[in-house]
């Protein structure tokens, strides 16, 4: 059954590839209806029954991987979670554990010391105010619906992408990778991450691409 699954899965994601390239992408919808005639909720794998997301949602994302609920943090949250990853940079803070990471290439640029230099602030468990992200009722509300109530934080990361240093060759791009290769945890079907973006974004300034 677990190797139909994933071959299953694997079609998918070869379906995906084989798709035009990304400048023949058009935006399509995140959490559209959907048609649910020939689906049957004991179908569902990626899911539990829960009375938070519609059906509609539920097989959205057990066909793309993916969900998008907009608005969900405050603004304020936001902020607050900004100032502190600012003080981080400053090294006004220096939490436990702790993994800050530079771009070479910026740090040997025309910026002064500051947020533009950081890359990423990876293992921030030991920081009450980034780590309140985990435990903030909106964000667990949806993550309960993957995980169940035993809900355990197993890496955390906040990502900065400061301004393309390569004169717009687009250096500052990642590419597209499989992040469950990084984790040694099981069962795969119970583990889901939460994104949110702290700023507007879009393809122009190089939004996170699923």
């Amino acid at each position: 059954m677990e190797q139909l699954r994933a071959a299953a899965r694997l079609q998918i994601v070869l379906g995906h590839l084989g798709r035009p390239s990304a400048g023949a992408v058009v935006a399509h919808p995140t959490s559209g209806t959907i048609s649910s005639a020939s689906f049957h909720p004991q179908q569902f794998q990626y899911t539990l029954d829960n009375n938070v997301l519609t059906l509609e949602q539920r097989k959205f994302y057990e066909e793309n991987g993916f969900l998008v609920i907009k608005n969900l943090v405050p603004d304020a949250d936001i902020q607050r979670f900004r100032n502190e990853f600012e003080k981080i940079c400053r090294k006004e803070v220096k939490p436990l554990g702790l993994t800050v990471m530079r771009d070479v290439t910026i740090s040997k640029s025309e910026y002064a010391p500051s947020e533009k230099m950081i890359t990423k602030v990876q293992d921030f468990q030991e920081d009450k105010e980034l780590f309140r992200y985990c435990t903030l009722p909106e964000i667990l509300k949806y993550v309960e619906c993957f995980t169940g109530p035993n809900i355990m934080a197993m890496h955390t990361m906040l990502i900065n992408k400061p301004p393309d240093s390569g004169n717009c060759k687009k250096t500052s791009r990642h590419p597209l990778h499989q992040d469950l290769h990084y984790f040694p945890f099981r069962p795969s079907d119970l583990i889901v991450c939460a994104w949110t973006a702290m700023e507007h974004i879009s393809r122009n300034n190089g939004c996170l691409v699923v």
